[in-house]
């Protein structure tokens, strides 16, 4: 394995389990907006909002638009902290930092949310960097987050940098980035989908993440 020193993390289906505030708030905006889920639900896990409303409600960029500000409604109310921590998660996290490794957080979900959720399970402190995507409908994209996360850690060059996330958007989103991703088994994603896409690595476990990474 390459010698990295800076790890970007997912947040949802990598960091924590979110699956049960994110259906309860593509409900409640389908049922709002009149539109109907998709009859695979675990599509929804994962890619950005806006994406998700256009290509499985089948609406378009404005609707779509509309849809994002009705789940957010709910999401920062209620959706935010029907969630919890993945076991192994901060034990993992621990051992990381205490080895010298640069992390941060790069999201696809709101910033404003991903930050409360981490202050609110203790996990806020082990990030250097908690990026995600703008309220006002910035950085809609995996590599758009990731970039600007990059930015705000003073540019460390590529080969240094290593996402770590569970589904096709973020290894895809790394590759456009310019990096490499780790592609994790305990979250939404499948160890197929994950390979297909390019990940370069597969941890099963966090303890196993920790393992592969702190024997570079």
């Amino acid at each position: 394995m390459t010698r990295y020193s800076v790890l970007l993390f997912d947040l949802d289906g990598t960091l924590t389990d979110s699956s049960e505030g994110i259906m309860n708030c593509f409900r409640h905006t389908a049922d709002i907006m009149g539109a109907h889920m998709p009859e695979n639900p675990g599509v929804l896990l994962g890619p950005p909002l806006g994406e998700s409303f256009e290509k499985y409600f089948g609406m378009d960029s404005e609707t779509a638009q509309e849809a994002v500000k009705v789940y957010r409604e709910r999401y920062g109310t209620k959706g935010l902290f029907e969630n919890h921590v993945y076991e192994g998660i901060p034990e993992m996290l621990e051992k990381l930092k205490e080895n010298g490794f640069r992390l941060a957080v790069a999201t696809c979900k709101a910033q404003v949310f991903a930050e409360r959720i981490l202050e609110k399970f203790g996990l806020s402190r082990y990030f250097e960097f908690i990026g995600g995507a703008g309220i006002d409908g910035s950085r809609t994209s995996k590599t758009e987050v990731i970039e600007y996360v990059l930015d705000n850690m003073g540019s460390p060059k590529k080969d240094s940098v290593l996402m770590i996330g569970d589904r096709d958007n973020d290894v895809a989103g790394a590759m456009s980035a310019g990096i490499k991703c780790m592609g994790v088994l305990w979250g939404y994603g499948s160890e197929r989908e994950l390979a297909l896409t390019g990940a370069a690595y597969i941890a099963r476990t966090p303890d196993h993440a920790a393992e592969l990474l702190l024997a570079q």
